[in-house]
C-alpha cells in the first residue's frame, strides 16, 4: 500500500459563520497526482488552505506523511515538506526573479528531488534570462513559472497547486502542464486544483470532485473519466 503524503479526514471548515467544507476526506498517495475538481465556490481553495495550515478545521484532521498537522501553523506545515503554488501567483512583485526564488530556499530533504537556483532555471530558462528583472514586470506566464519555481525552492515532498493555468494563453498552459507531468514523473506528490476538468484528467492518477463543500465523487482518474456524463452536473462543461 502506498504511503499517504497528505490526508484530510472528515474535515469541516468555516469562514466565520459560513460552513464551507462538510466532512471532506481525501488522500494524496506518495508519488501520485490527485486532481481536485468542482465548480467555483465548491470548496477547492478552502481544502488547500486547510491543508497548509492557513485555515484550521473546526472538525476532522489533517496529516502529512502520517504526522498530524491539524492545528499546526503554516510554517510548521511547510517544515513538513508542503509547498503551495497559490491561486493568483502572489509573487513578491517588488523583488527580482532571483530574489523571489532565493527567499524561499530550504535545504534538500530526504525523499524529495533537490531543487536549487540552477535546477529551477533549467526547468524554466526564461526565469534565468530575467533573473535580475523585477517580478512585477513579468508576463502572466512568467509569473506563474516563478510561482512554481519559488515553491520548488523549498524542496517540498508535497506540492499543492491552485489554478496554475488561470488566465494564461493556451501555449503557456501547455508548458505549465508539461512541467506538472515532469514533476510528477520525478516522484513529487501533487494536489492539483483546476477549473478545466480536461487538463486535470490528462495528468491525474486520482480524482476528487467537490460540490457545495462535499465530496460527491472520487476514484481513479481513468474510471471517473468514463462517467463524464454523471459528473457533468457537478462540473458544468466537461
Amino acid at each position: 500500500m502506498a504511503n499517504e503524503a497528505l490526508v484530510l479526514s472528515g474535515v469541516d471548515a468555516y469562514y466565520g459563520d459560513s460552513h464551507v467544507l462538510h466532512g471532506v476526506s481525501l488522500q494524496l498517495a506518495e508519488g501520485r497526482l490527485l486532481g481536485l475538481l468542482g465548480r467555483n465556490g465548491a470548496g477547492k481553495t478552502t481544502c488547500m488552505n486547510v491543508a497548509v495550515g492557513m485555515l484550521p478545521p473546526r472538525r476532522g484532521s489533517v496529516s502529512v506523511f502520517a504526522a498530524a498537522v491539524t492545528n499546526a501553523a503554516p510554517e510548521d506545515v511547510a517544515a513538513r515538506g508542503v509547498a503551495l503554488v497559490p491561486q493568483g501567483r502572489r509573487i513578491f512583485r517588488s523583488l527580482s526573479v532571483a530574489e523571489n526564488l532565493t527567499v524561499a530556499a530550504r535545504p534538500p530533504r530526504a525523499g524529495a528531488p533537490a531543487w536549487s537556483l540552477a535546477s529551477v532555471y533549467g526547468l524554466f530558462p526564461r526565469l534565468k534570462e530575467r533573473a535580475r528583472q523585477i517580478a512585477g514586470y513579468l508576463s502572466g506566464g512568467e509569473q506563474q513559472m516563478l510561482a512554481i519555481g519559488r515553491a520548488l525552492m523549498s524542496n517540498p515532498r508535497v506540492l499543492l497547486m491552485d489554478e496554475p493555468s488561470e488566465g494564461l494563453a493556451p501555449q503557456i498552459v501547455a508548458e505549465v502542464m508539461a512541467t506538472i507531468r515532469r514533476l510528477k514523473g520525478e516522484g513529487l506528490s501533487i494536489l492539483l486544483v483546476e477549473q478545466n476538468p480536461k487538463l486535470v484528467f490528462a495528468v491525474a492518477d486520482d480524482i476528487v470532485v467537490l460540490n457545495s463543500g462535499r465530496v460527491v465523487a472520487s476514484g481513479l482518474a481513468a474510471a471517473l473519466a468514463e462517467r463524464s456524463g454523471d459528473l457533468q452536473q457537478h462540473l458544468g462543461i466537461f
